[in-house]
């Protein structure tokens, strides 16, 4: 009897542990559910930026090469041995200075012969017209005389024209470059001597489509520089062609850059250019890294306030945007955003729409450019 006994108490506490343990995991289990059904994700630490109004400044970018307002190939009209060369290379010269001199032994020898033979025209011309005044010369002689000066002093003038060409003078102050001749060479004219350039003003050609040509004004500001980030010099437009090339569809354009005194600019150089245009108040502006390109459109996360366990966090909401033109860091959003809402400008790639976040601008990336932080610049 007591084994019966002894044999159903432990039957009856087996069954009772059994279901303790049973009990035990299925309440283990609810808590643990409803702990991380309650538990709020950490905040993420995000930099955000205003949404701006801003008085936008477009412009129209192109491609232009660099040429001196004056430069040119200097080379002789006539053909001769070289003589003498007068320069050496980067030289700066001046206007009228002769650079390079032509053997002129045999011009400058028949020059005193032709002088010669002015001045016994002049006397003979001279003799003829007194004769003639006083009515003891016929009109003949007196014609004859004149023809014989005139024709004596054209040999004089083209003979001393042909001196002139025999000394090649700088034709405007400026930069002559490699010599390309030798003492002694014979050159046969329009051999190219050196190339000179004037490189305190430049000239910079450049192309802009159709349908941008007529925002092209003259007079208008242009901005240059060797990287499209970077435009340090400024000029103005002075011409642009009044038709358009039915090849590329594209309208030449020509802006003077008048101070180029330290010579950043040489001529062929190649050149990024932006021509300004009229200021446009009023745009909406955010940072380019505030927005985010998808398959589905561009978006950005905008910081609203929220109560989430009786506390006020501040928590990510995705925007789709309609964006516009670029320009530096800045991006014009055309629709979405109104002025003084704030997005998140760096950080999105640990964020989802509702994540809980916290601002630190401690690194404004709004100052940096969008171009050359993708770079890794």
């Amino acid at each position: 009897m007591k084994r019966r006994i002894v044999v159903s108490l432990v039957f009856i506490l087996a069954i009772g542990l059994c279901a303790g343990l049973v009990w035990f995991n299925f309440f283990r289990d609810k808590m643990i559910q409803n702990f991380f059904a309650t538990m709020q994700p950490p905040a993420q630490t995000v930099s955000a930026a205003k949404v701006e109004t801003k008085t936008w400044t477009p412009s129209i970018t192109a491609l232009g090469t660099a040429r001196a307002a004056n430069g040119v190939d200097l080379a002789f009209e006539t053909a001769g041995i070289v003589k003498e060369i007068k320069f050496k290379a980067n030289q700066n010269v001046r206007a009228g200075e002769v650079l390079v001199q032509l053997d002129d032994t045999v011009e400058r020898a028949d020059l005193t012969d032709v002088q010669a033979n002015v001045k016994t025209a002049e006397s003979n011309f001279e003799r003829a017209k007194t004769l003639s005044s006083r009515g003891y010369g016929t009109e003949a002689n007196f014609d004859q005389a004149s023809a014989l000066l005139a024709a004596a002093r054209s040999r004089l003038a083209r003979l001393q024209a042909t001196i002139e060409q025999k000394a090649l003078k700088a034709p405007f102050s400026g930069v002559i470059g490699i010599s390309r001749i030798d003492i002694g060479q014979y050159l046969q004219p329009g051999t190219v001597i050196a190339s000179f350039q004037d490189l305190s003003s430049m000239k910079v050609d450049f192309t802009v489509p159709e349908q941008d040509a007529g925002q092209v004004k003259l007079g208008q500001e242009v901005r240059l520089g060797v990287t499209a980030t970077d435009l340090p010099f400024k000029g103005k437009v002075i011409g642009k062609d009044p038709q358009v090339d039915p090849k590329t569809r594209l309208v030449s354009v020509q802006a003077l850059v008048e101070s180029n005194k330290d010579q950043s600019i040489l001529p062929g150089q190649f050149l990024h250019v932006e021509a300004i245009l009229p200021a446009e108040p009023n745009v909406i502006t955010v940072p380019q890294t505030a927005v985010i390109t998808s398959l589905y459109g561009d978006y950005v996360y905008t910081i609203e306030q929220e109560e989430k366990a009786g506390q006020q966090v501040q928590v990510t909401k995705q925007v789709f945007v309609k964006t516009g033109r670029r320009r530096g860091g800045t991006l014009e959003v055309l629709s979405g955003l109104t002025q003084g809402q704030q997005v998140v400008a760096s950080g999105q790639n640990k964020l989802q729409a509702g994540s809980t976040v916290k601002i630190d601008n401690t690194i404004d990336v709004t100052k940096f450019d969008a171009t050359k932080l993708a770079n890794g610049q």
